[in-house]
């Protein structure tokens, strides 16, 4: 019972848990987001744009971009943790809409105005297709970097997505399987020692994972892999009138994220521009020089 059981999170600013060293604003349902202020000042800033980690992540990644180019645009960027990841409290009803209200409550607790952007790498790509759904009246533009892809998504073709899932390494396949379908083993799982668990999931940060894996790392997986409320290939253009723009980049050498599913998706929705990096792995934001291109390309509408 125990080994299915996972212990409670080490909740910053409680008893016995992390401290509270980041800035924090209090949503409605009375959890904390941690998050960290990039670039100009908002009060003079042109642009701004929220940034969405990746699994295994936290607030803490670096941009990667030029103080020079950030000035040349004008732009503020917010990085925050997601809920579970680095200071940010857990959030144990976490779905793929409340993770796009999350950002919406975010934004307006900062008062980044009407409208600003969104940006996610990896598993901070899954987030922005949540905002693409729930929230496109408060978007200027997005860009997803090497989103992470849910194999069980139902406009993918059952050929095509098990040609994709079987390009996993078996430990991968299996962890996936089991967030997907008997999530509540998840936590089992990882943490066995009978089978290889997850070959991503051991890779993890200290400052990311510090209130526990099970509400980070593993509810991660869960929400990313399980039943999805929407499917990302049904949506609309949110800017019919080219008034904003939505971006993927994506490399060809992805081993985490097969590009023919990115390649489909691609087909699917062509309002979105598409980018293919040749011989570009899953690690894209630091490809010299790739997130100013995803900066001008997002703030030029696409242009």
């Amino acid at each position: 019972y125990q080994a299915f059981r996972p212990p409670p999170p080490k909740i910053c600013g409680t008893p016995g848990g992390p401290p509270v060293t980041a800035p924090r604003i209090k949503l409605r349902d009375g959890r904390h987001l941690a998050y960290k202020e990039h670039g100009l000042p908002k009060d003079v800033a042109k642009h701004k744009i929220v940034f969405v980690h990746g699994f295994t992540s936290c607030r803490l990644d670096p941009m990667i971009v030029t103080n020079e180019v950030i000035e040349e645009l004008g732009v503020y960027v917010v990085t925050f943790d997601r809920p579970g990841y680095g200071e940010s409290d857990p959030d144990p009803n976490r779905t793929p809409k409340s993770l796009a209200l999350d950002i919406e409550e975010l934004a307006d607790g900062l008062g980044l105005g009407s409208r600003f952007y969104v940006m996610g790498k990896s598993m901070g790509g899954q987030v922005v297709w949540g905002c693409l759904k729930y929230i496109p009246q408060r978007l200027a533009g997005a860009a997803l970097i090497a989103p992470v892809i849910n194999y069980w998504w139902p406009g993918f073709p059952a050929d095509l997505c098990k040609e994709a899932y079987n390009l996993q390494l078996p430990q991968d396949q299996w962890a996936l399987r089991v967030a997907h379908h008997a999530p509540w083993l998840t936590y089992w799982w990882n943490t066995q020692k009978l089978f290889p668990s997850s070959g991503v999931i051991s890779r993890k940060r200290k400052e990311a994972t510090q209130q526990g894996e099970f509400e980070s790392l593993h509810r991660d997986m869960m929400i990313g892999f399980g039943k999805w409320e929407f499917d990302p290939m049904d949506l609309e253009n949110p800017f019919p009138n080219n008034e904003g723009s939505v971006h993927l980049w994506q490399g060809d050498d992805d081993k985490k994220v097969p590009v023919i599913l990115q390649r489909y998706i691609a087909q699917k929705l062509p309002w979105i521009h598409y980018h293919e990096l040749p011989g570009g792995g899953h690690v894209l934001h630091f490809v010299p020089g790739l997130i100013e291109g995803v900066l001008r390309a997002l703030l030029r509408g696409g242009k």
